[in-house]
């Protein structure tokens, strides 16, 4: 009876999950067609389809939060090696976090002062992040999802 609760909470998280990783999928797919812009001939297209990455981007960045950190960070995460894995790739995560922040800011589509000329440059830097924030993201993912006993925080 006691695994399948365990079984049951793993899989009420499923959900949270599969909704980030597919925020992660349309940022992805958006990021890949920003990263062919030329800065230099931005056009209306180019400027709602930064707004649109911009706008999926906070909501990626926000679903993980929901989804994977917001339970660990109340000290709701029972498993061990979860909330020790979650506490050593947090800090990554924070300041991935920032960065996409940072550059939602700068380009949304509110911010009418835009200093496109400089937008490869944040797209590469944002990219980094990104997909050091994806591999940590994994990681814990497969450590939530894993159907191997663990050792539980006592509390």
């Amino acid at each position: 009876m006691q695994s399948d609760a365990k079984q049951d909470r793993r899989s009420s998280s499923n959900p949270h999950i599969d909704h980030m990783l597919s925020e992660r999928k349309e940022l992805l797919s958006l990021y890949l067609e920003l990263a062919k812009l030329n800065p230099d001939n931005i056009d209306t297209h180019d400027e709602e389809l930064l707004g649109e990455f911009c706008q999926v981007l906070v909501d990626y960045i926000a679903s993980g939060h929901f989804s994977l950190y917001d339970r660990i960070e109340s000290g709701n995460e029972r498993r061990l090696t979860v909330a020790e894995m979650a506490e050593k790739i947090y800090p990554v995560i924070e300041e991935s976090t920032r960065i996409a922040l940072e550059f939602s800011e700068r380009y949304n589509s509110e911010n009418r002062e835009k200093e496109l000329s400089h937008i490869t440059m944040h797209l590469s830097k944002l990219g980094e992040y990104i997909t050091t924030r994806i591999e940590l993201e994994d990681r814990l993912i497969g450590c939530i999802m894993s159907s191997t006993p663990k050792e539980v925080v006592s509390k």
